[in-house]
């Protein structure tokens, strides 16, 4: 009998994420682990590393599910990983992509299947395949838009060729590979067969094998054959074709030749376009049909990742998609390798809430299988495993009965909240991977009494008035008619088949079905809802409610009763005398409806909107709302006390691998908010002087204003600290027009990945090498390096405040690769860059030595005389980070309290404490320098600077005095204006941040 009882989660103290490749294995991984822990990391947080497409740099498009990513390492170098984790007594959290596949390898054996046997597959339903879809030539077939170019072009040219290996017909094309369907080798093998017959005797037994082959392959179930029992068939029978066919080819020359020259005619001529006939019949009859990459937009029938042909989604709704797609990760999480799972992508999931239920009930499972019962050496029946195995989830849903919010195994989605929005209550998880933590820290940096001046600024620079709202309903309209219309179709023709089956809708035309379906979805205030039963939570129904209202608005010659008819279905609002199949299509409906608001959303406003809305760039980041210029200090207090009260072990990042720039870009950029008035000098002389290296394209001017505003923001926020030798200044400028490049085109505004206008393009990168150009005496390098400088200064204190501010909040803090000291990264792949680990360990042991020899103090004036090199970052981190694993309990379970300063520089500082029964620590970060420090240069340390500011402690206090960490200086604590508190000007002694411990 086994006994149910719980499993208590690991829960992380501090995360780094590492991104895994070719570049930074599991061996370079091992190597780091003894760093990572003394600065004081619990969890590494790494991302994907299942077999990927050859040369990957990120991991998501898996081929192999079942496999390691050999570029990344082997099961002994992850093990070795595992055991030096373990010696450290550190974590793992897996980065698990359940939504999708990569399809443009041919090592992808599922979808290598699918494109084989198609329906017949028992791959088939492991993707999202529309086998009946709008464009009837399509019917039992899979549109692949891989070519270059036209159809008609890509076979006169002769870049498709047929080849056979070991017993297999394929089509070629560059890297891709395509195998023909078994059922239509005849069309290769019957070609000229009276000759072959002529050549060798009818008593031959080669030719009589040959000929037999033939007959099998004519008796193959057909690829659209769905019974179970005729996909084994065919599954069996053609590998047995092949397999003759393959001996057959080696034993005997006549057939060989035969082949082969069938083959090469097949291939046609160069020049002779009636020669590619053959091939051209033969590739009429497969399972799919190749087409040019344009065609993706509107006629492909598998829905992908996002608008991303070479990755397909996968419907791990399904048991056994499930249960496949999940093998290797659920073996590492048996053996212990695996402490935790980050989700990739779960707006993309058919049911977010039921996937996050079934994977933690297998976590729990895994935990109490039998420490290991279920391992390949198992001598266990499979009865006595499937006996456990039941008893197991019987005992857990025995505990959720008592528990509903029991969850026995530490996952967090990446899930990206719109402003005032929660996680789901269904969701069985521990929080989001951080995304809504950036945006509310990296606004409380942001001067909001600006916004205004910003807007003018801003509009009288690019000649024009951006309006955010109106522009995210444009650029979400632009997406799904430009990247994402053949899904857009799909669903309208499915609201078309639902509207037809009642007498008071089936007037409804198809167009303005799916126009309305556009409307809504243009004006959709989150990713997407969450309906998955007939029951409809309070939010999502406000959700539906204001994009239907919105979209009625903006579309007033549109019948409103479609509007209406589409809101009862997305609301599951079925008339009285609907039966359960037509409750179940309105449900599908919904539920397919959803799958797509998310990716509307994030490339519409994510790859679009925040490339061409660049009021201040620092707030259009991934969960952001650029229209709200910054934070209120009540707003961030607001999401740390709620996050402390239900999602305490949610994540908390500042940087990512999805984030447009990094934390210090930001950092510095903020600064800009502060200074309107000198910002909008800068800009008004440096567009003069630069003007006369911007170039006609045609009509355009390049850059456009707009451009050239993110332009100089990009510039400030990216230049490095360090001074740049001529062969470092290239490789500088390069990333520069890089980003600039992958900015115009994501904009879609005067060019775009889809139709590149390379004769913009390159005048827009004749412009930065001239502007950039710093061998020439340039007026604009001279006047932009003292103002950068000056910005870059001031940007320290922003990013090691907002630093302090992620280690101590309520969740748990994510540290990006390299970020422990400065990191001036932009967009992906930008900020996937090599990690110079060796410089950071050797800091490190900088660091405890000058602490240990020279004392703190001496080691605090080094770090602020020479603060540029990043040591005082890595000071701050590592410094929080140990105080943090030191007192777990004290920021994992204890309270949050938001301090108020009053005084004269009240408005210059966040500052809260973090209380428990037996301890308490005050955080105090400062921000808006430029309001405190007359040159970037001067020290913000003392009472000339912080004046009569004064941080009370509404909370009842005995102690003398709070003892900074980071400098071990006490401040005492005394009465001022009635209130007990501390004289900012006794925190701010000779370190710009302070997390102070409470002394007796």
């Amino acid at each position: 009998m086994i006994q149910a009882h719980f499993r208590t989660p690991r829960i992380p103290i501090a995360t780094y994420r590492l991104q895994l490749n070719k570049h930074f294995t599991f061996h370079d991984a091992k190597e780091i682990v003894a760093y990572l822990h003394a600065l004081g990391i619990s969890d590494i947080y790494c991302s994907p590393y299942l077999k990927a497409r050859e040369g990957s740099l990120h991991g998501y498009d898996i081929v192999d599910n079942h496999s390691l990513n050999p570029e990344i390492g082997t099961e002994q170098e992850m093990d070795e990983l595992s055991r030096e984790l373990e010696h450290y007594g550190m974590g793992h959290i897996f980065d698990l992509v359940p939504n999708h596949m990569g399809i443009a390898d041919k090592e992808n054996a599922w979808w290598m299947d699918v494109l084989e046997n198609g329906m017949s597959s028992c791959y088939a339903n492991f993707f999202d395949i529309d086998w009946d879809p709008i464009k009837d030539e399509l019917k039992n077939k899979i549109l692949l838009p891989v070519l270059g170019d036209q159809y008609g072009n890509v076979l006169d040219n002769q870049e498709l060729t047929l080849t056979f290996e070991n017993g297999s017909f394929f089509i070629l094309y560059y890297h891709h590979k395509f195998p023909i369907r078994p059922q239509t080798y005849p069309e290769i093998l019957k070609y000229r067969l009276e000759e072959l017959e002529k050549t060798l005797p009818e008593e031959n037994l080669h030719l009589t094998e040959f000929l037999s082959i033939l007959t099998a392959i004519d008796h193959l179930p057909a690829y659209t054959e769905t019974a179970e029992e005729k996909i084994r068939e065919r599954r069996r029978e053609k590998e047995v074709i092949k397999k003759r066919l393959h001996t057959l080819y080696n034993e005997s020359t006549e057939i060989r030749n035969f082949i082969d020259k069938n083959v090469l005619l097949f291939n046609g001529q160069k020049g002779g376009t009636e020669s590619f006939d053959l091939l051209d019949n033969l590739l009429d009859k497969q399972v799919y049909r190749l087409s040019h990459w344009r065609v993706a937009t509107e006629e492909i029938n598998y829905r992908r990742f996002f608008d991303i042909s070479e990755l397909a989604a996968t419907r791990v709704e399904e048991p056994d998609v499930f249960r496949e797609t999940h093998e290797l990760v659920f073996r590492l999480i048996r053996q212990g390798k695996v402490t935790g799972l980050r989700v990739d992508h779960p707006d993309g999931l058919y049911c977010p809430p039921e996937y996050f239920k079934e994977l933690q009930k297998n976590c729990y499972l895994l935990t109490f299988g039998g420490n290991g019962k279920n391992s390949k050496n198992n001598r266990a029946s499979e009865d006595e495993q499937s006996e456990e195995r039941a008893a197991l989830t019987k005992q857990y849903h025995e505990i959720l009965a008592r528990e509903p919010h029991y969850k026995p195994f530490y996952i967090v989605g990446e899930k990206i909240l719109g402003r005032s929005e929660r996680i789901p209550e269904d969701w069985p998880i521990f929080g989001t991977t951080g995304y809504d933590f950036i945006a509310t820290v990296n606004g409380i940096f942001v001067e909001t009494k600006n916004a205004k001046e910003f807007d003018k600024i801003y509009s009288r620079f690019i000649k024009e008035t951006i309006h955010f709202h109106e522009i995210v309903y444009e650029k979400k309209r632009l997406i799904m008619q430009v990247a994402m219309s053949s899904e857009i179709n799909t669903l309208g023709h499915y609201l078309n088949r639902i509207s037809e089956k009642n007498r008071h809708t089936r007037d409804f035309t198809l167009n303005s079905l799916t126009y309305a379906i556009i409307e809504v979805i243009a004006c959709f205030p989150v990713y997407r809802t969450y309906i998955h039963s007939s029951e409809v939570n309070e939010p999502d129904k406000r959700y539906i409610e204001h994009a239907v209202s919105k979209a009625r608005q903006k579309n007033p010659a549109l019948n409103e009763s479609i509007f209406f008819f589409l809101k009862d279905v997305l609301l599951n609002n079925y008339p009285g005398y609907f039966n359960e199949e037509g409750k179940k299509a309105w449900l599908n409906f919904t539920m397919k409806f959803q799958q797509i608001t998310g990716p509307v959303m994030a490339k519409g406003v994510e790859d679009t909107v925040f490339y061409v809305y660049n009021r201040l760039i620092s707030l259009n980041e991934v969960g952001g709302s650029p229209d709200w210029f910054g934070t209120s200090i009540e707003a961030f207090h607001g999401q740390n006390t709620e996050r402390a009260k239900s999602w305490q072990h949610s994540m908390l990042a500042t940087s990512t691998h999805d984030t447009k720039r990094s934390e210090d870009v930001r950092a510095r950029i903020n600064v800009l908010s502060e200074i309107p008035a000198k910002w909008r000098e800068c800009l008004i002389k440096w567009s003069r002087n630069n003007k006369k290296h911007k170039y006609l394209a045609g009509d355009l001017a390049a850059p456009s204003k707009n451009e050239e505003y993110l332009f100089y923001q990009t510039l400030i926020g990216a230049w490095p600290f360090e001074p740049m030798d001529d062969s470092g200044y290239e490789i500088f400028k390069n990333r520069i027009k890089e980003y600039m490049l992958k900015a115009s085109r994501e904009a879609k505004e005067n060019t775009s990945w889809i139709n590149p206008n390379t004769v913009y393009e390159e005048a827009l990168m004749h412009f930065i090498d001239n502007v950039m150009n710093r061998k020439q005496n340039n007026a604009f390098l001279h006047d932009f390096k003292k103002f950068q400088e000056e910005i870059s200064h001031y940007g320290i204190y922003n990013s090691i405040a907002q630093t302090l501010l992620k280690i101590t909040s309520p969740g748990v803090p994510d540290i990006y690769q390299g970020n422990e000291i400065w990191s001036f990264c932009l967009v992906d792949p930008d900020n996937r860059m090599p990690v110079d680990y060796g410089l950071r360990m050797s800091m490190l042991e900088e660091l405890k030595e000058q602490e240990t020899s020279g004392g703190i103090q001496a080691l605090i004036t080094n770090m602020m005389r020479n603060r540029e090199k990043g040591l005082i970052k890595l000071y701050v981190t590592h410094k929080a980070l140990t105080f943090r694993k030191e007192n777990r309990e004290l920021f994992e379970t204890g309270n949050y309290t938001p301090l108020e300063a009053a005084g004269t520089k009240e408005n210059n500082v966040c500052a809260y404490a973090r209380n428990s029964n037996t301890k308490t620590a005050i955080v105090v970060a400062p921000r808006f320098m430029t309001q405190i420090l007359s040159h970037p240069e001067e020290l913000p340390f003392g009472k000339d600077v912080w004046e009569d500011t004064f941080l009370s402690l509404p909370f009842e206090d005995n102690a003398a005095g709070y003892q900074n960490i980071f400098t071990g200086e006490v401040a005492k604590t005394t009465i001022h204006n009635n209130a007990k508190g501390i004289f900012l000007s006794e925190i701010f002694t000779t370190f710009p941040v302070a997390l102070m411990e409470r002394i007796c």
